[in-house]
């Protein structure tokens, strides 16, 4: 079975309202992500997986990707088992990220 994650999957995914402005937003996403289809049926793996470290996957209000992001306020053992299970994501579907400087903060380019 083949799922595509069209911008109306992907808002419920990550939790969002679905409207126009978002609707809009998550296309752009979308189209400006390498290869989205490639590893966007995982995205709720990955979602589920940063859960329990309050962990997140979310859409960039500065960039047009999704990031996927770490409480500031998290220990060091939380931030080391984040960048764990982001990495490991990124490496199983062979992901380019980019990490924000000085922060726990990815955004997702697209596949490599």
């Amino acid at each position: 079975m083949n799922i595509e994650i069209t911008p109306e999957v992907l808002l419920t995914q990550l939790g969002y309202p679905i409207n126009e402005s978002t609707l809009s937003q998550a296309s752009t996403i979308i189209e400006n992500t390498n290869n989205f289809e490639k590893f966007s049926k995982h995205l709720l793996t990955l979602i589920d997986s940063l859960a329990h470290i309050n962990g997140f996957v979310a859409m960039s209000n500065t960039n047009n990707y999704l990031k996927i992001k770490s409480d500031e306020n998290s220990s060091q053992e939380l931030i080391n088992e984040f960048t764990e299970i982001v990495k490991h994501f990124a490496d199983k579907y062979n992901l380019e990220l980019q990490k924000v400087s000085n922060k726990q903060v990815y955004y997702i380019i697209g596949t490599k």
